[in-house]
């Protein structure tokens, strides 16, 4: 079988996002046969507006939603923001979602985890973006569930996963992707 390409995306815009390090640790912990590329466009993407998406679609929402479409899975790290995701990857999955009969997302695997320096970590967070993802009919895996809480301990200052049991549940969680692209091919 040929190598399986995931796009993570991260939900925060942050230049020390701890989200965005935990899917670089993905990226260097993913198991052999699988290539996960960061999506950095979050910041180009203009507010959705209906009256934008037309056949000039503007071009970092068509880069996006190509991107999406090339890539076998998408693996998503979210923060969370009053008790929900943040407004950019709402966004974002606005973008990508239309139109609805043919959209990016649809059937599409998808994996969610998080990273929160409080205690509760991104449950909520993730709790809002499965809903999402059940109108855009996207493949999302239920297990295993990747909320890390105190998110700042453990990374190191290089913002490298330095947490054993974080990095095998990352591991876990790509794994678990790859499994469901793999059953879709």
């Amino acid at each position: 079988m040929t190598d399986i390409k995931i796009l993570a995306i991260s939900g925060s815009l942050r230049a020390g996002s701890l989200n965005t390090a935990l899917l670089r640790a993905a990226q260097k912990h993913a198991p052999a046969g699988v290539t996960i590329e960061l999506y950095d466009g979050l910041a180009e993407l203009p507010h959705y507006n209906g009256d934008l998406d037309t056949e000039a679609v503007p071009a970092s929402a068509r880069e996006l939603r190509d991107r999406i479409r090339a890539a076998d899975g998408v693996l998503i790290s979210t923060p969370e923001y009053n008790y929900s995701i943040p407004g950019g990857l709402k966004n974002l999955i606005d973008w990508a979602s239309r139109p609805a009969a043919t959209s990016a997302l649809l059937h599409k695997p998808v994996a969610i985890m998080g990273a929160a320096p409080t205690n509760f970590g991104t449950v909520r967070a993730q709790l809002a973006l499965r809903q999402v993802f059940v109108w855009t009919h996207s493949d999302v895996v239920v297990k295993p569930e990747v909320m890390v809480f105190k998110a700042h301990e453990r990374f190191d200052e290089a913002g490298n996963l330095v947490d054993d049991d974080t990095i095998a549940l990352v591991s876990s969680l790509v794994d678990a992707l790859a499994g469901k692209v793999r059953a879709t091919k």
